[in-house]
């Protein structure tokens, strides 16, 4: 699957941050069914090293700044999680995780419903020569407004897009930085 061209690199905060950046979604891309439903984005940081999607997921679900989210989930709307089941996710041996549950996966990728079916996190790896380029993206999908009944995105949402834009450069970036110091485990 060819990568799609980037644009626009985040200016890393210190030298140890990759370059996280804004990306179209690439083509086969799961995230795509909800391409015009809606806000969706796509974020992108390449490991200098071959990254399964197993550990990409295990790895982005496992660090540190997750297990902030998963913590507060688990206090806001009982639905705690753990690392063994951030790896059985992972490994293709579960179909729901902390507030998501899986809507579809691939071999190189996996797409996650949160448990209202308004927002998707989208998880993707793809082989670039020795290199693997990580895709991380989400889509929030319109509601109906009560008093009118037309599709919107709603204040909250419009309010928090910043912040969203912002922690989704910060969690791949950490989950990049956790690869690139790291040997892949099932290497001998």
């Amino acid at each position: 699957m060819a990568s799609p061209r980037c644009t626009r690199p985040h200016p890393a905060a210190d030298n140890r941050m990759p370059a996280v950046t804004h990306c179209p979604l690439p083509s086969g891309a799961l995230l795509g069914r909800y391409t015009g439903t809606g806000y969706v984005d796509c974020f992108t940081a390449t490991v200098g090293r071959g990254v399964s999607h197993a550990e990409f997921v295990e790895a982005f679900y496992t660090g540190g700044i997750f297990k902030l989210e998963r913590w507060i989930l688990a206090l806001m709307v009982a639905r705690p999680s753990t690392d063994d089941e951030a790896r059985q996710l992972a490994a293709g041996a579960r179909a729901d995780f902390a507030a998501w549950r899986v809507e579809d996966r691939a071999a190189d990728q996996v797409l996650m419903c949160d448990m209202a079916g308004r927002t998707r996190s989208w998880l993707m790896v793809s082989a670039e020569g020795a290199a693997t380029r990580l895709y991380f993206g989400s889509a929030v999908v319109r509601g109906k407004r009560q008093s009118d009944a037309k599709p919107g995105m709603g204040i909250a949402f419009t309010a928090l897009l910043g912040f969203h834009k912002m922690y989704s450069r910060v969690l791949l970036g950490a989950t990049h930085a956790r690869l690139a110091s790291s040997r892949d485990r099932r290497s001998p």
